[in-house]
């Protein structure tokens, strides 16, 4: 397994901004909310999200109302917001564009 690397508090705040990321932090989690044209656009990104999330064997938690996807990324067998959080949100942020 990679290294782990677990963020707390302006950890995660810092990270966020070192990776220029715009998701915010809440608890022990950073979350997103993006918005389509479209049920079928959000549809196709959540489909496009699930098959990176199988593929790293790590699962983001959704909310999906048509036009829009919320989510959020915790690492809950670390305990908070690790390395694989932030890497997999740059990798879901490339999905979308």
């Amino acid at each position: 397994m990679k290294n782990v690397t677990v963020f707390k508090g302006d950890e995660i705040i810092a990270e966020l901004k070192n990776r220029d990321l715009d998701w915010k932090p809440n608890n022990d989690g950073i979350e997103k909310s993006f918005k389509f044209k479209s049920f079928i656009d959000a549809f196709g990104f959540m489909t496009r999200v699930a098959i990176l999330a199988e593929k790293k064997n790590h699962h983001p938690e959704w909310f999906n109302v048509y036009d829009r996807v919320d989510i959020r990324m915790t690492s809950h067998d670390f305990g908070g917001v690790s390395n694989f959080d932030f890497e997999f949100a740059e990798q879901i942020e490339s999905v979308i564009q």
